[in-house]
């Protein structure tokens, strides 16, 4: 069974299917110690694969058009935050504080992207707000890599001590990763099969989520790749933040292709939230579990109010065992689950070529809400899926191997990046690597500044 059938068959999907889909190999891309170009490989072509399996239903074909994947075009939507340019000047990945840092008994990276989390990774130190990388680099020395992990935890900030393979297997919260499903779906309720207003086969782009509304409620980065995935599918994807809780402009500009922005109080503005709600079809989350169920947010609150709705989710760390509850990026799962030790060297830890787990998760949560899609179509009811970075980095170190590429080499991203015009300025951007027969080639329009638009449909 390849990659792809994993995915796919992960996925609920025909396994007949996968024939569908043909690849371009192109040795050098991606290259790490772990399968990280097949992984990337196999959730974009079963993301692709779901679109024209969804596109083939809307539109009456007799056949699931074909699927191509393209090693560089995955390896360039992988680097995607990094390949963005706005007006010539290249984006910050990390702030000066992300990053890995000795400890007195090895090593631990911290996560101070945001202002916030840099200010509670300070506090949890007790240092100033204006502390140095010296000053931090000096207090960390003085402190075991398992203290400062759990004594920045219970300051809200996000620090983790670098594990083993051995390590992380030996973990509570890996063997509760390890007991899940890739892609977790689920039934809500019952009701009538979806009703798709069919999709013109003439027409000069299929587009399968078209005329469906998605509601975003994520943060970088998989939430919001997988979001970005669906509008360029021509879902109207609507964007909603916290008015406090601005999301990095760069982050946002690249994940913002095909979207709207709007800021939204949920304590404040539950009535809107609502009037969004009931002629929504998808729901997409990013926070950790159980953040937003304080506002009727969770899948079984939301499907109640709005029957037949898809609500998906992603975390890093899953909704179960003992981290269910914290805050994770890609770079942390990374350090938890063994992989910087199995990519760095005897000296320091590595780190894989791309955040291969945010964007493998972001590419497979987008296919499962097409699924879903699919499936309501004829069987209806609500839909409820689920993904984690921590489950899909088990996928990555466990279950897939590299293998030698055939073909012409990589040769960098130039063949797979586009340029722009934007109210943010001109943007060169990585191309979608989704790609069906008959389906789009670039995103409808660029993403908008974050906040602008108003929190409404079209």
């Amino acid at each position: 069974m390849t990659d792809i059938d994993v995915a796919w068959t992960a996925l609920g999907g025909d396994p007949a299917l996968v024939s569908r889909v043909t690849t371009t190999e192109r040795p050098g891309a991606l290259a790490a110690r772990l399968g990280v170009r097949e992984l990337a490989r196999a959730c974009v072509g079963a993301c692709a694969l779901a679109a024209a399996e969804l596109a083939a239903r809307r539109a009456g074909l007799s056949e699931v058009p074909g699927v191509r994947v393209d090693d560089g075009a995955v390896a360039a939507a992988f680097h995607s935050e990094r390949h963005l340019l706005v007006d010539g000047r290249a984006p910050v990945v990390f702030a000066p504080l992300s990053r890995f840092w000795r400890t007195a008994d090895g090593w631990v990276r911290t996560h101070a992207n945001y202002p916030h989390h840099r200010a509670r990774l300070l506090g949890a130190l007790d240092l100033p707000p204006d502390a140095s990388v010296e000053a931090v680099a000096a207090r960390l020395a003085e402190r075991s890599a398992p203290d400062v992990e759990e004594t920045v935890y219970d300051a809200g900030g996000l620090a983790v001590a670098l594990r083993t393979p051995k390590e992380w297997q030996a973990h509570e919260q890996a063997a509760e990763v390890a007991a899940r499903p890739l892609v977790e779906r689920e039934r809500l309720g019952s009701g009538p099969a979806r009703v798709l207003p069919p999709l013109d086969r003439a027409a000069a782009r299929l587009l399968p989520a078209a005329g469906l509304r998605v509601l975003d409620l994520t943060r970088v980065l998989a939430g919001p790749v997988a979001t970005r995935t669906l509008a360029l599918l021509g879902a109207d994807v609507l964007r909603l933040d916290a008015p406090w809780l601005p999301e990095l402009p760069d982050q946002h500009a690249d994940t913002g292709f095909g979207k709207r922005s709007a800021t939204l109080d949920l304590t404040t503005g539950r009535d809107t939230f609502e009037e969004l709600l009931a002629t929504a079809d998808v729901v997409v989350t990013g926070y950790r579990p159980g953040a937003l169920d304080r506002f009727g947010l969770s899948p079984e609150a939301l499907t109640a109010r709005r029957p037949g709705l898809v609500v998906a989710q992603v975390s890093a760390w899953g909704a179960y065992g003992p981290w269910a509850g914290r805050r994770g990026f890609d770079s942390l799962v990374q350090v938890a689950t063994g992989i910087a030790a199995t990519e760095g060297s005897a000296d320091e830890p590595g780190a894989l070529p791309a955040q291969a787990l945010d964007h493998g998760s972001g590419y497979l949560l987008a296919a499962a809400v097409l699924r879903a899609l699919t499936e309501q179509s004829y069987d209806g009811g609500g839909r409820f899926v689920r993904l984690a970075l921590a489950r899909t980095a088990r996928w990555l170190t466990d279950d897939i191997r590299p293998v030698p590429a055939t073909g012409a080499p990589y040769a960098g991203p130039d063949a797979w990046l586009a340029e722009t015009d934007s109210t943010l300025g001109r943007l060169r951007h990585a191309l979608p690597p989704v790609s069906f027969a008959g389906g789009p080639a670039d995103w409808a329009r660029p993403p908008v500044p974050w906040g602008s638009d108003g929190a409404c449909w079209w």
